[in-house]
């Protein structure tokens, strides 16, 4: 059995490389500026042919700088959780921090336990897409001086930045959209609000808003695993409202895709019945006519929150945003073409 390979250490850099372990750690640290150009060249060299990696867990325990964000997302398979990420990841990078995900599956229990794992890495901040009421641990963070951005969602009692969508303003987008197309009845289709602002606000705000615009409605949840409420809903809404140019409104990317497959189940005209959906999906534009979707600025969301956190852990390196919450972008595609 062959032996297991030893990491190379600062010392074995420092001899190779003809410098004193300080210089090294400088050069691996924040102060490689502060070394001459040709002595950064040598450590450079004898750390590659080494294959030296410096240990950042242990550096930032010992000086207090793990370097390291945590995020936790409530469903790592929604795409605007993915689109959501890879704004955080890519901001993360820009201002010379790693980013640490944790998916929660919408289980508080799980949530519970990756706050704890995140605590224990000891994260420099936290971008939280809540799937419960963590309040008591973000409290805990709080008080040990760990800045906190919420995303999309809010947690009770939790008073810090929340970054997101412009939840009233998507509605009214939408609805204005649709009257404009000469659409007279709307259903909207929501999965359950439950531990999620933004599905309260949206549906909240849809009722308001369809008065307001004269249109006759109604509102659908989705079932966790059976589509069947739904379809049923569909099918009695569009008989209810047949003397009328009817409409269905998507609360999200969920809702949007079960909704295509009621549509394609009961062999609905896309366009004489209208189909639109909040959050942009790469599948949209792929179904003839193509779906008309409000797409959210998901990577400025994202740069936005890791913004917010780094001016609160370093104010001098990035100010404080001006926006937080963000209009979508309408899209618009054959499906609300009557």
């Amino acid at each position: 059995m062959s032996p297991t390979p030893r990491r190379s250490t600062i010392l074995e850099v420092a001899h190779l490389a003809g410098a004193s372990k300080t210089s090294v750690s400088r050069y691996f640290g924040e102060e490689r500026g502060r070394l001459s150009p040709s002595l950064q060249a040598q450590i450079a060299q004898a750390a590659d042919t080494l294959g030296y990696q410096p240990n950042l867990m242990a550096r930032g325990l010992k000086g207090g700088r793990s370097k390291l964000i945590g995020m936790l997302v409530a469903d790592i398979r929604n795409p605007f959780s993915v689109a959501i990420t890879h704004g955080v990841e890519q901001a993360c990078r820009q201002y010379g921090y790693s980013l640490v995900v944790c998916n929660t599956d919408n289980d508080p229990e799980q949530e519970r336990q990756h706050l704890d794992l995140l605590g224990a890495y000891q994260v420099e901040g936290l971008v939280v897409n809540a799937s419960g009421s963590p309040e008591r641990q973000l409290h805990t963070f709080i008080s040990q001086g760990t800045p906190i951005v919420l995303l999309d969602r809010e947690v009770d009692h939790v008073e810090v930045e929340v970054v997101g969508l412009d939840n009233h303003l998507a509605i009214d987008m939408a609805l204005e959209h649709l009257t404009e197309q000469g659409y007279q009845a709307v259903l909207y289709v929501s999965e359950a609000p439950q531990q999620s602002s933004p599905r309260q606000k949206r549906l909240s705000r849809f009722s308001h808003a369809a008065e307001q615009h004269g249109l006759n409605y109604a509102t659908s949840l989705l079932a966790t695993s059976d589509s069947t409420a739904t379809l049923q809903a569909l099918s009695d809404f569009l008989t209810t409202q047949q003397q009328h140019a009817c409409a269905v409104l998507c609360g999200n990317g969920n809702a949007t895709l079960t909704v295509t497959r009621l549509f394609q189940q009961l062999s609905l005209p896309l366009g004489k019945v209208g189909l639109m959906g909040i959050d942009e999906l790469d599948w949209c534009a792929l179904v003839p006519p193509g779906i008309t979707t409000l797409a959210q600025p998901t990577d400025a969301i994202g740069k936005t929150a890791v913004q917010c956190l780094v001016h609160r852990i370093a104010p001098h390196t990035s100010s404080m945003p001006t926006t937080l919450c963000f209009a979508p972008t309408l899209i618009e595609r054959g499906s609300t073409q009557r």
